[in-house]
Parts: structure tokens; sequence; C-alpha cells
């Protein structure tokens, strides 16, 4: 078979399987990343507070990244679905280098300014001087991540989500690696060292994810030049300038929303401390003393939002893979395609994250207590962050939605006026010693509810689909209910005698077992949507026979 007809090929992969390549690939980067992060919360000396440094540092960087690269896969996925949509390979081979150029540049810059600036940000912004060693360790992955980006939407433009999927997990691996590792051999420093060590494993994982990247490139830089070179008859009238002006004009309301959906944790990051520490001076008025309580109460935050963000990963998931396909649908002006993979995708997210939201309130001190045996407190924390899980990953889904119909505006705009609100309450709530920490999360729980409710408003106007809500929403939602309560009474029943990790592993299992029943019992699942998974014929007989579909 020869390179165009390999190349064809990978591109007609199905919207389905590229949702279940990433969604797999997401969910084996979200459990990596939980596991390095529960393993070094239980180090010795490290703890909450070592948590608080470590995701103070962390969040101030993705602030960065947001600026320089989170949106550009799907900028360029769109940009290139839709030329390959229509038969220029060239062009859209022409916007993956000068994306290349541009954000390559713009990291370099960025990683430089983090870099020389660690000391003030973290002295003067964060009131956590031990901070700026995690910002230093951090900042060259601010030069290495862009590029990655731009292979990453190239491909997924193309239709490809391979490597997108695979680069994450091959980074998340040695972040988990490198990260357990690097802490462990900082055992006896200060805390703020051991945080930063932490950290140093991102950059090196960035690193090793970016060679792999190339070397993917590489190997698929003769199918692509091969496409280029077979379009004699094909004459682009798009200049590098215009091609320029159309990265720009979706890159700057998207890299908006990219750094606006940053703005719930930026806002805890930059108001926990600043806030607390003014709240608690009366009570405690030794600066270390007082620098050390508002990293302890950010930890236990940022340790429950690990949590929360793992199901969440599913909704990036499908945003990331929505956006070329519907892209490519409305280039083709083939509106009800579009809002079949809308509807799909809707029942997708909320399959996987009622379930979570409702194990994760029904079990929340038996899975802190697994999973954090030396600092289990958080519970409160963890089931408040848990109610507005199914908001968080619809709003997400959504987003991708907007950046497809090219309406990137919109998301900004709303998660724009959520974070004002959060920032109000938090500034408010958090000044009252009582409430401390929780009122950074009522801040969280008011940004996703004002935030979903402007965009969903605002997909129906534009898009004019009629979603299946007993089908999407209501089924689940029931089939999760009963889960939960299944689950709260078995995990009751059984952890008596069996103590509680092997009662919280096994109420797990059940919950997972009775969802999956419900859900067909009450037919949520329809035969055309398992055929399109991987062997999804085999499955849709099985089922049909057992007349469960």
């Amino acid at each position: 078979m020869n390179r165009k007809s390999n190349l064809k090929r990978e591109n007609k992969t199905s919207f389905l399987k590229n949702v279940l390549m990433l969604m797999f690939s997401q969910i084996a980067v979200k459990a990596l990343g939980l596991i390095y992060r529960v393993v070094i919360v239980d180090v010795e000396n490290f703890g909450n507070v070592g948590n608080g440094y470590y995701a103070t540092g962390y969040q101030i960087y993705m602030i960065l990244l947001a600026i320089s690269s989170l949106g550009i896969p799907n900028v360029l996925s769109k940009l290139v679905s839709e030329r390959v949509a229509r038969g220029d390979y060239r062009s859209a081979h022409r916007v993956f280098k000068l994306s290349l150029y541009m954000f390559g540049l713009f990291g370099v810059f960025l990683a430089l300014v983090l870099f020389f600036g660690a000391e003030f940000i973290s002295a003067n912004l964060l009131r956590a001087d031990g901070v700026k060693y995690t910002l230093m360790v951090l900042s060259p992955a601010l030069a290495i991540v862009p590029i990655s980006a731009v292979l990453r939407g190239y491909f997924a433009g193309l239709g490809s989500m391979k490597a997108n999927s695979t680069s994450q997990v091959i980074e998340q691996f040695f972040n988990c690696v490198l990260s357990i590792g690097f802490v462990y051999a900082c055992i006896g420093k200060d805390t703020a060292i051991m945080a930063a060590a932490g950290n140093l494993s991102t950059t090196c994982a960035c690193l090793i994810a970016l060679f792999y990247l190339i070397l993917f490139y590489k190997k698929r830089r003769g199918d692509l030049l091969t496409e280029c070179a077979s379009q004699t008859d094909l004459i682009s009238n798009e200049t590098d300038k215009k091609l320029i002006k159309a990265i720009l004009t979706l890159c700057i309301p998207l890299t908006l929303s990219s750094l606006i959906s940053t703005a719930a944790a930026t806002i805890d990051t930059v108001t926990v401390s600043n806030c607390i520490q003014s709240a608690l001076s009366s009570t405690i008025s030794n600066a270390a003393l007082l620098e050390e309580k508002a990293m302890e109460l950010y930890g236990i935050l940022q340790k429950c939002e690990t949590l929360t963000h793992l199901p969440l990963a599913v909704s990036a998931t499908l945003c990331t893979a929505i956006v070329p396909v519907i892209a490519a649908a409305i280039a083709k002006k083939d509106e009800e395609e579009a809002k079949r993979k809308i509807s799909l995708a809707s029942l997708i997210s909320c399959l996987v994250i009622f379930p979570c939201t409702g194990g994760f309130i029904a079990l929340s001190s038996p899975i802190l207590k697994l999973l954090y045996p030396s600092v289990p407190d958080g519970e409160l924390v963890f089931i408040l962050l848990s109610t507005v899980l199914p908001l968080a990953a619809l709003t997400q889904l959504l987003n991708g939605v907007f950046y497809g119909i090219g309406k990137q505006m919109v998301p900004a705009i709303a998660l724009g006026i959520g974070s004002v609100v959060k920032l109000v309450l938090n500034l408010t709530l958090m000044s009252i010693p009582s409430l401390n920490i929780y009122g950074a999360v009522i801040g969280t729980i008011a940004y996703h509810i004002v935030t979903f409710i402007i965009q969903i408003v605002m997909v129906f106007k534009y898009v004019k689909i009629k979603p299946d809500l007993v089908k999407i929403v209501l089924k689940p939602l029931l089939s999760a209910t009963v889960m939960s309560v299944v689950v709260y009474a078995f995990y009751k029943l059984v952890v008596t005698f069996t103590g509680n990790s092997v009662a919280t592993l096994v109420s797990i299992a059940v919950g997972v077992l009775v969802y999956v029943a419900v859900l067909l019992l009450v037919r949520t699942v329809e035969q055309e949507d398992i055929k399109g998974m991987p062997m999804g014929d085999k499955i849709a007989r099985l089922l049909a026979k057992l007349r469960l579909i």
C-alpha cells in the first residue's frame, strides 16, 4: 500500500474510535498523575504543606502555559481539518510550519520571563517565598510544550489522535516515575525544595514527549509531502500573511478562553495564601507559621481537586476530538452530522461523569483514607467539589462545540463572567476566619454554575440542537443514583469485617457492575452507539441476544 493511501486510511479513523483512544489515554494520564501526587503527599516532611507549595508553583506555570500553548491543538486541528476536508494538504502543512515558528519563539520568551521573574512572583504576588524554586525548574517547559502542542494539533487535524494520546501517556508516565524519584531523593531537605524537585519531573517529561512527537512526525513526513506534491491542479490563494491572520484570529480568543478556563484555579492560587494569612494573622503571629498554614489549607484543596479532575479528563478528550469533526462537518455544510456528533459526545460525557460524581460523594471519606492515609482530611471539601462535576464536564464539552462552529468568544465570555463571580466570593468568604478554605470551594461551585448556564443558553441559540434529555441525562443520572445508594450501603456493611482499603476497592467494583447493569436495564445505550466501538458488532450481538439493547 503506498504512502498516500496510508495517510488517507489513517485520516478516516472514526470519531468514536478517536474519542475512545483519547479517553483511555487521558484516563491513563490522570491515573498516573493521581499516583505520583498521592505518593509524594505521603512522603515524610511533604504532606499538605508540600502539596500546597507544589500546586501553587505549578498553577502559575499553567497560567503562562495557557497563554503560550493550551489553545494550540484546537486551533491547529480546526484549521488543518478544514483544509484537509477540501483536499488542500499543502495549505494544511503551511499552517503547521507557520505555527511552529510563531509559538516556538513565543514559548522561549515566556520561559525566560518565568525563570528571571520567579523570585518577584513568589514574594510579591503569592506571599510564599518557597514557591520560587518550583517556578524556576518549570520555566524550561514553557519553551518545550508549545512545539509539542503544534505537532499534536496538526495530527489531530489530519484525523489521527495517536500522536496526541500516546505522547501524553509517555509524558505522564515519565512525570510519574521521575517525580516520585526526585522527591524521595530530596527527603530531609526543606519542604519547598522537595516540591520543586517534584515539579522538575514535569520539564524532563515534556522533553521526552517532544522527542516522541518529532519521531512520529518524521515517520509520516514522507506521506504528508506526497500528498502536498500530488496537488498540482489545486491552487490555493492563501498567502502566509493570510494564514497567519487566520491562526491569530482563532488563537487569540481561544488563548483567552484557555487562560480564563484556568482562572478558577488561578484565583485560588493568588487569593488563598493572601486571604488566609490576612484572616488568621490575629491568631498566628509568626510569619513562617502563617505561610505554612496557608500552604497546608491550599494543599488540602488541591488534594481534593486532583481527584475530581480525573473524570474531567473524559470531557477534555471529547473537547479535543469534537473540534475537528464539527469544523469538517461545517466546512461541508453538513449540520446534521455535526448535531449527531454533539449528541453522541454529550452522552459519553454524562455516562462517565455521573457515576464518578455519585461514587465520590458516597465514598468521600473512604477514598481519602485509602489514598492519603497520613493526611486523610478534606472530606467536606471533596464532597462539595464533586457536586459540580457534571456541570464542569459539560462546560468543557460545550467549549469544543463553540470552537468547532467558530464561536470561540462564547466560552471566553462565559468563563470570564464566572471568574469574576468566583473572585468576589473568594475575597469575601475566605476573609472570614471560620470559613477560610471553604470560601474558595463555594466560589468554585458558583463559577461552574454561572459558566454552564451561559454556555447552555448560547449553544441552543447557535446550534439549534434538540437533545434527547431522557437518554443523555436522566437515564445516566438514575443509574448513578441507584449505584451510589448501593455502594454506600455495601461499604457500611463490609468495612467492619475487611477494613477501609479492601471495603473501598470492593465497593467501587460493585458500583461499576451495578451502574452498567442499570444502564442496560433502562436501555440507555443503543445498538448504533455500541457498534461504533472497537469489537462493537460482537458486543451488540451479545447484548441483543440478552435483550438488553
